[in-house]
């Protein structure tokens, strides 16, 4: 593995365990989980896509999540050395969402066509 992919990976993990465990935010609830990173290569810049689980408007999580940005990237310098500590913005990824909706459909395409047989 390529040292910025490490990178990302490590970050990866760190963001995960900070998330779950030390955001303190109200907003923040569900299963939250970190899906991928990407990290630009001045590491400038971080993009941290979350996948939400759960009840509640994903779209407050996401929000909180920026709110907290501060004390997110404060923790991560602790855990995680960079020679940068990037931006780091919140996007939701609707990854998870998407394959459970091609699995139903598939599954009805599936059905129908069992029952014109």
């Amino acid at each position: 593995m390529q040292r910025h992919e490490r990178l990302e990976q490590d970050v990866k993990i760190a963001l995960s365990n900070i998330i779950m465990n030390e955001v303190k935010e109200p907003s923040v609830i569900g299963l939250i989980s970190v899906t991928d990173v990407k990290i630009t290569p001045d590491q400038k810049y971080a993009k941290v896509y979350v996948s939400i689980y759960g009840k509640g408007n994903k779209n407050k999580v996401v929000a909180a999540l920026k709110k907290a940005t501060g004390f997110i990237k404060k923790e991560l310098g602790k855990r995680v050395r960079m020679r940068n500590m990037p931006d780091i913005t919140f996007e939701l990824d609707n990854s998870m969402e998407y394959g459970e909706h091609m699995d139903r459909v598939i599954k009805e395409v599936i059905e129908k066509d069992n029952m014109n047989k």
